[in-house]
């Protein structure tokens, strides 16, 4: 396999590009949800990080990791913290709107499409074709992410190790998200709060 090619240079902190308002906020978050069926890791890592380049690779594994922890869909806390980050309570409210008012309208009506071809084999078959594809968006995804965790603090052979025992815990031992998250998330902040100490 490839190494994963690193990041270009981004510019200082006081000019990186940002959200110049709340309808540019909207907006982006809009076109990210319509593009976000079945994989959304996928398009929010391209969009915010390598498109828009709102946030670092670094920045982004650091913001996911907290949004998988929070309540609620991942990518709705995700963009709710970024909306908040540059304009407080109402770019986390916009953020928020833009990830749901044009998806809804479109769910809706695809359901009501799907009740009418829901006993179709041919429909169910493609839309397994479909989940086959959204695992292949989300694997690709992680490992571009790889490269991000060359500047942890724990070191590159902790938070692979770390990784796999995740692996093993939810796709091989079946445990509970939760307790792999309370778990290994746990023990992955005490070593860093370690790492970091003065």
């Amino acid at each position: 396999m490839s190494p994963v090619p690193a990041d270009p240079p981004l510019p200082a902190t006081e000019s990186r590009p940002q959200p110049q308002s709340l309808a540019d906020l909207f907006w982006s978050f809009t076109w990210l949800a319509l593009q976000g069926f079945g994989g959304v890791l996928a398009v929010v890592q391209r969009e915010l990080v390598e498109k828009k380049r709102w946030m670092t690779r670094e920045e982004f594994v650091e913001d996911w990791a907290v949004a998988q922890i929070l309540p609620g869909p991942n990518v709705i806390n995700l963009s709710m913290m970024i909306g908040d980050r540059y304009f407080g309570l109402r770019g986390a409210l916009s953020a928020l709107a833009g990830m749901l008012a044009a998806p809804l309208v479109i769910v809706l009506a695809l359901a009501l499409v799907y009740a009418h071809f829901a006993d179709s084999p041919q429909v169910a078959g493609a839309l397994r074709g479909m989940g086959a594809v959204a695992a292949g968006l989300i694997t690709a995804t992680g490992l571009k992410l790889v490269s991000a965790l060359k500047s942890n603090p724990m070191g590159l052979p902790t938070c692979i190790a770390l990784a796999v025992l995740c692996f093993a815990g939810v796709a091989l031992l079946r445990l509970p998200l939760a307790w792999v998250l309370l778990g290994l998330g746990g023990l992955a902040c005490a070593l860093t709060w370690r790492k970091l100490a003065p």
